[in-house]
């Protein structure tokens, strides 16, 4: 395994900040960040596709209440095995080859409402898929903020940490001077020396965190980020704890889902109930035989199960047994949301305490190393000293950088907890997907040519084609 050394990892992570760093016409704003990641998951297309999938679905319920059209062309050949029998009842044909042409049509024409209630748990659940695939818009714009934030932050520590390097690099310089006059001892310079080899250390691996967050970046939103904006000032929010938990249960597409979940249930165990019931067929055939001979034939058919081994009852319980699960699921389903938007409203009041908390050390962090740092000079203080008011201030700023990071994405976790982290909600002004597009084109099965030329301008209009 090739081993990377110490120089590599410090040259590389210098790269990647001056690459940061480097002048652009415009910077990238987290907006820029959402509309990437929108446009570029491979999630969100993989989601898309299952939508589409469901809605042929629905075009599948539809088909079975139309009419099946079937064409069968027949041939045979026959050679018999009793050829002086048939020779003389069939006047000398011993071998005979014979063909026909049918077509036939058949429908079900009364079924007690099955195949409307097939249509029905077939648009539900075009419902319900739909309001996962905004679940998952949710996950990939919560995603590419968290990346955002984690690539500020890494720079910021790396800047931190670059500036520690140096400052220690000239205590260390400080303190050599001052043991060749004999002010300091041996011990003082090794404390130095120490300190600026762990600073190093610390500058690398907050330089190897922000190659980490860059990879990251890249995941989230298909490109490595260049220079990124400040972050933009906080998106509204609801004024209380209920009145975002209230929002959060109206419109969190999870809850949404759950309701369309146990709304298809509901019509599952209908039509588990149906599934005993007489269904009605009608069907029509027209017949040409070889030799000219045609027929044509109407025909009714009536039809029950009686006895299926009890096969009908148990899909009747299991379908009850599914209902029960999905009631259940949604309203575990809510209390999974409601203990989102708490957490959520927690963390964003923890962090604003922080950074309340922190700037106020930070303040005082740096009173503290600038009068250590005199008074050294004046023979009052050690050079131990004045490293640990370094490194105490150092520590107070890293933890100023998660603090930060830690609010940004506790706000849009909040947002995402009420089902409000979407494109549509952040006003990001692109095009967005349209889930009824691809529904609308296939909702009646399309079969002739002109159905088929506005499936596909449907599927160039969405990429698909």
């Amino acid at each position: 395994m090739k081993r990377i050394s110490f120089k590599s990892l410090i040259l590389a992570g210098s790269a990647a900040l001056a690459l940061m760093a480097a002048p652009a016409a415009r910077a990238e704003t987290l907006a820029d960040a959402l509309i990437a990641a929108y446009r570029n998951s491979n999630l969100l297309e993989q989601n898309r596709a299952t939508l589409r999938a469901a809605d042929e679905d629905v075009a599948t319920a539809i088909a079975s209440l139309r009419p099946v059209l079937r064409w069968v062309a027949d041939a045979t050949y026959t050679k018999s095995a009793y050829a002086e029998y048939y020779t003389v009842q069939s006047g000398g044909e011993i071998d005979r080859l014979s063909a026909s042409l049918g077509l036939s049509a058949s429908m079900v024409l009364f079924d007690f409402g099955q195949s409307k209630l097939g249509v029905d748990i077939a648009k539900e659940s075009v419902l319900a898929t739909r309001e996962a695939l905004v679940g998952v818009e949710q996950d990939v714009l919560l995603s590419a903020v968290a990346a955002y934030t984690g690539v500020k932050s890494a720079s910021e520590r790396v800047s931190i940490n670059q500036n520690s390097v140096r400052v220690i690099g000239e205590e260390l310089r400080a303190a050599q001077d001052r043991f060749e006059v004999g002010e300091v001892t041996r011990t003082d310079v090794s404390l130095a020396e120490a300190r600026l080899a762990a600073a190093r250390a610390s500058l690398a691996a907050a330089q190897g965190e922000l190659l980490a967050a860059r990879e990251s970046y890249k995941a989230a939103t298909g490109a490595y980020p260049k220079a990124l904006s400040a972050l933009p000032s906080a998106p509204k929010l609801p004024k209380s704890l209920d009145e975002a938990s209230a929002s959060a249960q109206r419109l969190h597409p999870a809850i949404k889902q759950s309701q369309r979940l146990v709304t298809i249930a509901d019509l599952q165990v209908a039509l588990a109930a149906k599934k005993r019931l007489p269904v009605l067929a009608g069907s029509v055939g027209f017949q040409a035989e070889e030799g000219g001979a045609r027929g044509a034939t109407v025909g009714l058919q009536l039809s029950q199960t009686l006895y299926s081994g009890g096969a009908l009852a148990a899909a009747h319980r299991k379908a009850i047994a599914g209902r029960d699960a999905s009631r259940a699921g949604l309203s575990q389903t809510g209390l999974i949301v409601n203990q989102n938007v708490a957490n959520a409203w927690s963390n964003i009041k923890v962090a604003r305490a922080q950074i309340t908390a922190i700037d106020e050390q930070i303040r005082a962090a740096t009173v503290a190393y600038r009068g250590v740092k005199e008074e050294a000079t004046l023979g009052a203080r050690t050079t131990l000293d004045v490293l640990d008011a370094e490194q105490e201030l150092l520590n107070a700023q890293a933890d100023r950088i998660d603090a930060d990071a830690n609010l940004q994405v506790a706000l849009y976790s909040l947002l995402s907890s009420m089902g409000l982290m979407t494109v549509e909600h952040l006003n990001l002004g692109i095009p967005t997907y349209d889930p009824a597009a691809y529904y609308n084109a296939v909702r009646n099965a399309p079969l002739t040519s002109v159905q088929g030329e506005s499936l596909d301008r449907v599927l160039r209009a969405i990429g698909k084609n």
